[in-house]
């Protein structure tokens, strides 16, 4: 029984810790290790994500969400900083495609458990997160991947990573990773579910199934992702995948039923499969090993900003012009988007 705006808060205080963890643990990893910061990572975010469903009261509920996020702060950009490890050229972008495409059969299973769980309870959900646990056992065990050698000063170190954060490409992607960012957790998250629930009074479950077929979408184009950059150029494929943004957003307030939402949801699936992985590609291929994970956690880091901002811009859109205002602003800012796409890749 909480305002929809409130309900954006979950989402932003999971991710706000991870706009000063991230760094800080990027730096960790390169001096000590990618496991030793990734498997205790793990186990936070599985214990702290299974005890948000014994509590009754919000405001708890919201400060385990913000522990839960303290414990996902390093866990994207390591997983990415490892595939940057062990994959180099065509073959890293190809992984990056698998790895998206993995993340996606996640979110595309969850939101259709997560709905058919909460028609038990709303608690339900929350007993999602204790997979993390073996997880984390399997990291410490089983993962075998090359560490760096922490043997440069840490003036060395710092002048390196900043010369890496300069360049001109990795600015615009990091800008570009902001917007698709905002947009995935502010007008899609946040509030695709509340649209059609207030516009179709359809369940969760089915609310789940609409979602799920994003990330289908998603899935699909990602694992195709190695082929598809054979034909066509990095750049050509975000300047696609912002056209396909545009179009998508701007339709969805001029839909009537809850099953023509499917187009729109798998059209921007397959924006999602192509932008992801190929932004992602790009950085892991800028920074050198020695100062990789610190680069991807703050790439990291500016993804959280997209992600923590981007449900309280859509929020106040909503509070000031209604679904309209949510969707036409998040068309407005990706068809902008496609200016650095054009102009500032080479």
């Amino acid at each position: 029984d909480i305002s929809p705006q409130r309900t954006g808060l979950l989402i932003t205080v999971y991710y706000a810790p991870g706009i000063v963890l991230s760094p800080v643990l990027g730096f960790l990893a390169d001096r000590y290790g990618r496991k030793l910061i990734l498997a205790p990572s793990l186990f936070l975010f599985g214990i702290a994500g299974a005890a948000c469903g014994l509590v009754w009261d919000f405001e708890m509920l919201l400060a385990l969400r913000f522990l839960q996020g303290m414990g996902a702060g390093a866990l994207g950009a390591l997983n990415l900083t490892i595939i940057g490890d062990l994959f180099d050229g065509d073959r890293r972008t190809a992984a990056m495609g698998y790895n998206a495409s993995a993340l996606s059969v996640g979110t595309a299973a969850y939101p259709t458990i997560g709905g058919a769980l909460a028609l038990v309870g709303w608690y339900m959900p929350f007993v999602l997160p204790l997979i993390a646990i073996p997880t984390g056992l399997l990291v410490m065990t089983q993962l075998e991947s090359p560490e760096p050698e922490a043997d440069q000063q840490l003036g060395e170190y710092l002048r390196g990573f900043l010369s890496v954060v300069r360049q001109r490409e990795a600015m615009v992607v990091f800008a570009l990773s902001l917007v698709t960012f905002a947009i995935l957790f502010g007008p899609y998250l946040a509030y695709f579910p509340i649209l059609m629930d207030e516009s179709f009074g359809v369940t969760t479950f089915v609310i789940g199934l609409v979602m799920s077929s994003v990330s289908v979408a998603s899935g699909i184009t990602a694992a195709r992702l190695g082929a598809i950059t054979r034909r066509f150029s990095r750049k050509a494929l975000l300047v696609f995948s912002f056209v396909l943004y545009t179009v998508t957003f701007a339709a969805l307030p001029a839909l009537d039923s809850i099953w023509a939402l499917l187009v729109p949801s798998v059209t921007y699936g397959v924006a999602q499969g192509l932008n992801i992985p190929t932004l992602q590609a790009l950085l892991a291929g800028m920074a050198p090993m020695e100062q990789r994970a610190m680069f991807m956690s703050f790439s990291g880091l500016v993804r959280r900003v997209g992600q923590t901002i981007g449900p309280l811009v859509a929020g106040a859109l909503y509070g000031a012009y209604g679904f309209e205002g949510v969707y036409l602003g998040a068309a407005a800012l990706t068809g902008v988007s496609l200016i650095p796409v054009i102009f500032g890749l080479d």
